[in-house]
């Protein structure tokens, strides 16, 4: 690994009383990883060290070749070196993005699962949490990912269930949903070790207000850009997001929610512009989409998951969404990765 100063100067500081060693961070960096989620990892641990005048930590960059990788925003990143062993008392963090399912070859799959097996924490930033899943270090142990990228990852493991929230730890897996969840994340772990006043000042350095302890939210994708907080209208979006494979009666959840169909059209007209049918036909063609960009999966195999009764049924959803049928889609991506 490269050697270098982990202490930057800075105007702000605060007294910690720790003397003892850092605490080494190991980021692997997948091809077509988000950067925002990375440096919202990696700039908290800067800061701590910068406020507190002392190397609390160190992070290291690798890739599976030591090569540079390239992020989904086309920016390239130098690593310190390719694969290796890191030591029980480090954390190792996989930094994934878009095209989450086949970023990770057999040789990081089975790096990921030596690390855990030695001990060390592992974890995942993003989609991260696709690798972890295929190297078998979930587990039992609770987890989570991006909410964009959920969908395709119960497809691909059915067996395993992310939370949606920012982020999670639990028994030595360390998970965050991606952009700024990552920078909640670190922030729990340097008020871990080093106490709250740290992680505030921390949060204050990086302008971010601290979404708060484990266990917060991520920000639904419906309620946010909705804004709106009628209780009606959030159970109804929720029963939709459930029930994507075996789509419910309109009818049946105006009556689980205890309101007439009239009162539930007049909810969806006044905060969607829609009715409730096409805006349960917008979240099932949205699934859709995420499954042809996550997953292998076949369109066939994609319509009976989102609850169409077959492929063209989908199609002709999708087309009027996204402007061509699914294949066509699908295939317009592949010709653009050549």
């Amino acid at each position: 690994m490269s050697e270098r100063s982990f202490i930057s100067r800075g105007a702000a500081s605060l007294h910690v009383a720790y003397d003892g060693p850092p605490k080494d961070y190991y980021f692997l960096l997948l091809p077509r990883l988000t950067l925002l989620a990375f440096t919202s990892a990696i700039e908290p641990l800067r800061i701590a060290n910068q406020v507190s005048g002392k190397a609390l930590y160190r992070w290291f960059l690798m890739t599976e070749d030591g090569d540079p990788v390239t992020c989904s925003c086309g920016v390239h990143i130098t690593p310190d070196s390719g694969l290796v062993d890191v030591s029980r008392n480090a954390a190792a963090f996989v930094c994934g993005g878009t095209e989450p399912a086949g970023t990770a070859s057999p040789r990081i799959v089975n790096w990921i699962a030596r690390q855990d097996a030695h001990g060390c924490a592992v974890g995942g930033i993003c989609t991260g949490a696709f690798a972890l899943a295929r190297a078998g270090v979930i587990r039992d142990r609770v987890f989570t990912l991006h909410w964009e990228n959920q969908p395709s990852f119960t497809e691909i493991f059915p067996r395993l269930e992310p939370t949606g929230h920012l982020f999670e730890a639990d028994r030595g897996l360390i998970t965050c949903g991606g952009g700024s969840a990552a920078t909640d994340m670190m922030l729990g772990l340097i008020e871990r070790d080093h106490g709250k006043e740290l992680a505030l000042i921390v949060a204050d350095m990086c302008l971010h207000a601290r979404s708060g302890a484990q266990g917060v939210a991520q920000r639904s994708a419906y309620s946010a850009a909705l804004g709106s907080r009628n209780p009606h209208l959030i159970a109804a979006i929720r029963m939709m997001q459930e029930s994507i494979e075996t789509p419910r009666d309109i009818l049946s959840i105006t009556e689980d929610i205890g309101i007439s169909r009239r009162q539930l059209e007049r909810l969806f007209k006044q905060h969607t512009g829609v009715s409730p049918i096409e805006f349960y036909i917008d979240i099932r063609i949205a699934r859709a989409h995420a499954l042809l960009n996550d997953t292998e999966l076949s369109i066939a195999e994609i319509a009976a998951a989102t609850g169409f009764s077959g492929t063209s049924q989908l199609a002709a959803r999708f087309r009027k969404r996204y402007g061509k049928p699914p294949g066509a889609y699908r295939r317009s991506w592949s010709e653009v990765g050549r």
